[in-house]
């Protein structure tokens, strides 16, 4: 069943993509006291990730936070060190943080995993975008098939 608004972030943990290689860190621990956009992509690099649903978040990085978004992440199921890269590639140093979910384990968790292996791709995450306050979801956006609408930056920014 997939996460709706109201519900506590799953247990699980999440490999966040640093400088000084991936660190592993409790659900709880990273959702505990902030207020938290969490949005998924289907793939580092894939087109309208790369072009558009990250790019976005990075360009309006400062009016998020200006809105009291204390962490702006993006995760992909995809291993620490393509995240890494990507992140590297689209500026996210400081404004984005990356999520690796290597084994789709926590957006499984979410139950906003999907099956992309008609395109080679195996199980990935759907696109989707989270608003998360002291671990509690307080709004849930998640892209109908083939759509980038509701998980962008400028829907989110709206929302806050």
């Amino acid at each position: 069943m997939a996460i709706k608004v109201g519900d506590k972030m799953p247990d699980g943990t999440l490999t966040l993509v640093t400088d000084d290689g991936p660190v592993k860190v409790s659900a709880e621990e990273f959702f505990k006291g902030k207020k938290v956009v969490l949005f998924s992509v289907p793939g580092a690099f894939t087109p309208t990730c790369d072009a558009k649903h990250l790019p976005g978040f990075v360009q309006r990085a400062d009016e998020i936070r200006a809105k009291g978004v204390d962490t702006i992440a993006c995760m992909a199921v995809n291993d620490a060190f393509v995240m890494k890269a990507w992140g590297k590639s689209q500026g996210c140093d400081g404004k984005v943080q990356m999520i690796a979910d290597g084994n789709a384990e926590y957006t499984k968790a979410l139950g906003l995993e999907m099956d992309a292996s008609g395109f080679g791709m195996g199980i990935r995450g759907q696109r989707f975008a989270l608003i998360v306050e002291d671990g509690i979801v307080k709004s849930v956006n998640v892209e109908a098939k083939g759509e980038f609408k509701v998980s962008s930056a400028e829907n989110i920014l709206a929302q806050l």
